[in-house]
């Protein structure tokens, strides 16, 4: 379907200056926020116990915490859990925290629970994370995001030309940190689900990345004339067509899931949005611009003549 004419033309490259200028200047932003306020790490990470409720009829916070107050439970986070009449409870883990204590744990915030409330109370799921296995998986998801980058720099180096493979490293990198730098900014929780996320993002951004790359390989082997900046500014107007119903209709599913899927998925339909909108900004703004400031040109991507070989027949 073919939404944008082939023909336009809109010079991209004009702004990359200035696009670039702001990318810097939020990554900064990003990279200061992760530093002074750090990131919400989820239990999957921190290590704690979770408790999920349900009450017969609609409850208040207010009245929660107070219960779990009374029972010794100050520490706990209360939240909504879709509707009125659920209720998530977060209890950071305890140092001293022997096997079986979580069940013990859950046992009595639900007593707790269960004698302040009007109506019958249901316990409908409870969760542990030890703080060894929080530590474990957040050095695991650190080193996945770290292997993926290193490997996507070798693919892209081999099938393209290494200006290219930086320039991609380089805008995923960029999503990578501005999504993380945004959770740590509003202090949003940051999960397994967050985590799965961020790393959707970077193969989202980089198949956006690699068909802008392709054309733009395709188009300087057959454009004799032009200079590097405009035939990246045409690649992109080619692609711009199949940029927008992809980026679009991604983002109509993702938009769905955040106001419609519930409490469990928001952090999750959150990173993606914002790597979905990132992600295509930055394969025109970031990938392109870097390579470009590297020097690419029309011979670094022109084929390898084989050279002919000798007859030596009598």
């Amino acid at each position: 379907m073919q939404i944008i004419s082939n023909s336009l033309r809109i010079d991209y490259m004009r702004f990359k200056n200035a696009a670039v200028g702001l990318s810097v200047a939020w990554l900064l932003v990003a990279a200061a926020a992760i530093a002074i306020r750090g990131l919400n790490f989820g239990i999957d990470f921190t290590g704690g116990t979770l408790i999920e409720v349900g009450y017969q009829n609609d409850v208040q916070l207010e009245s929660v915490r107070g219960a779990l107050q009374g029972a010794g439970f100050g520490s706990a986070a209360v939240q909504r859990f879709g509707t009125l009449r659920d209720v998530l409870i977060r209890l950071p883990v305890a140092t001293d925290a022997a096997e079986g204590d979580n069940t013990r744990v859950s046992n009595e915030v639900f007593a707790a629970l269960s004698k302040a409330a009007d109506g019958k109370v249901e316990l409908r799921r409870v969760e542990f994370v030890g703080p060894q296995v929080g530590d474990e998986l957040a050095e695991d998801g650190a080193l996945a995001v770290l292997v993926a980058l290193i490997a996507i720099l070798m693919y892209v180096a081999m099938r393209f030309e290494w200006r290219f493979a930086v320039g991609a490293v380089v805008a995923l990198a960029h999503d990578v940190l501005f999504t993380v730098g945004l959770f740590a900014l509003l202090q949003i929780e940051f999960d397994l689900p967050v985590l799965a996320a961020v790393l959707a993002v970077i193969g989202y951004s980089l198949n956006d990345t690699i068909v802008i790359f392709d054309r733009v390989r395709e188009n300087f082997r057959k454009m004799r004339k032009g200079t590097p900046d405009e035939i990246v500014n045409i690649s992109v107007n080619q692609t711009m067509s199949r940029t927008i119903m992809t980026s679009g209709t991604t983002l109509i599913v993702l938009l769905a899931l955040f106001f419609l899927g519930g409490e469990n998925v928001h952090g999750f339909s959150l990173a993606l949005i914002v790597g979905v909108v990132v992600g295509t900004y930055s394969t025109i703004y970031v990938a392109s611009a870097v390579a470009l400031w590297l020097g690419v040109s029309k011979a670094d991507l022109m084929p390898v003549k084989k050279e002919g070989l000798v007859d030596d027949r009598p």
